[in-house]
């Protein structure tokens, strides 16, 4: 069994990765803090990128909006922003890499012949080369574990067994699977602090850094805001763009964080007073955050 636990690091390298498939909403402005907060608590640097590695979805107006409302909340990136398209090369070297390994293999199959798997796909398929292929990386009975500081010790036993994850796709945009564990690596990033829809991802991303021979980052996930539903805060779920540099805004994602302060004045103070008041272990024990009637406009 692999246990993932990265050694202390005296440089601390956070990031948020915002998808530019929509407008900065009330639970990205939640994730975006989280991590800014853990990363300037321990004097460390906070580092945006924009993962807009899936072509059919991603508008640059969108990365503008994005940028322009992290700067309204005076999250700014202590390096200039990385843009996952520009990087395409770097994840074809890395794709090559598992191919010389033989631990990856063509797939010519559709959604449609998949749809029995429930859009899994369980083991490796007789494929060509001839005619429109993904690339997906063959399954593993390695077992992963991680030492989650919000939720605990995360033990995945199955999560490599039954699927083979799509590493680039059939119209040639690669996964972003694969390019977030690349982009982490090329970029030194040390803690990730981000959202525990994505703790379902994780196994695969513990996998690919054990094949690459790569150390990953210290991970822990936040809890979700979610709806009266029970459903995530979401694109998908067509929540609001948020108000760009809006104060009360602000005090209510940090109410979420478990964070209350009285009065700041402005943005600036409030968040340096969040800064001296993050602790993540406040977030330990919630499966997730419901939204409060007054914030029912945030979605």
């Amino acid at each position: 069994m692999s246990h993932h636990t990265n050694p202390e690091q005296t440089l601390y390298r956070g990031r948020f990765a915002p998808s530019p498939t929509g407008p900065l909403h009330f639970g990205s402005l939640v994730s975006a803090l989280a991590s800014y907060l853990d990363a300037k608590k321990q004097h460390g640097s906070w580092i945006i990128r924009i993962e807009d590695v899936d072509g059919t979805r991603c508008k640059s107006s969108f990365t503008e909006q994005i940028t322009k409302t992290l700067d309204s909340y005076q999250l700014f990136s202590d390096e200039s922003i990385r843009v996952q398209s520009q990087h395409i090369n770097i994840y074809e070297q890395q794709l090559s890499e598992l191919k010389k390994q033989q631990i990856v293999f063509p797939c010519n199959c559709t959604r449609q012949s998949l749809a029995k798997y429930s859009g899994n796909h369980p083991t490796e398929c007789p494929s060509t080369l001839n005619t429109p292929h993904s690339w997906r990386l063959k399954t593993s009975s390695k077992i992963y574990q991680c030492q989650d500081s919000i939720q605990g010790t995360l033990l995945f036993t199955e999560d490599l067994k039954n699927n083979c994850p799509v590493l680039k796709r059939k119209d040639g945009f690669f996964s972003y699977q694969l390019a977030v564990v690349v982009d982490d690596h090329f970029q030194n990033i040390s803690h990730l602090v981000r959202g525990a829809d994505l703790i379902e991802t994780t196994a695969q991303q513990l996998h690919l850094y054990d094949l690459f021979g790569w150390i990953p980052p210290n991970i822990c996930h936040i809890p979700l805001i979610t709806n009266h539903s029970g459903d995530k805060i979401s694109k998908q779920n067509h929540a609001k763009p948020i108000k760009n540099g809006h104060l009360p805004t602000l005090l209510r994602a940090l109410h979420y964080l478990k964070i209350d302060l009285l009065e700041p004045s402005s943005i600036t103070e409030a968040l340096s007073l969040a800064i001296e008041a993050w602790d993540a272990s406040k977030l330990k024990e919630i499966k997730n955050l419901p939204l409060e009637e007054q914030d029912l406009h945030f979605i």
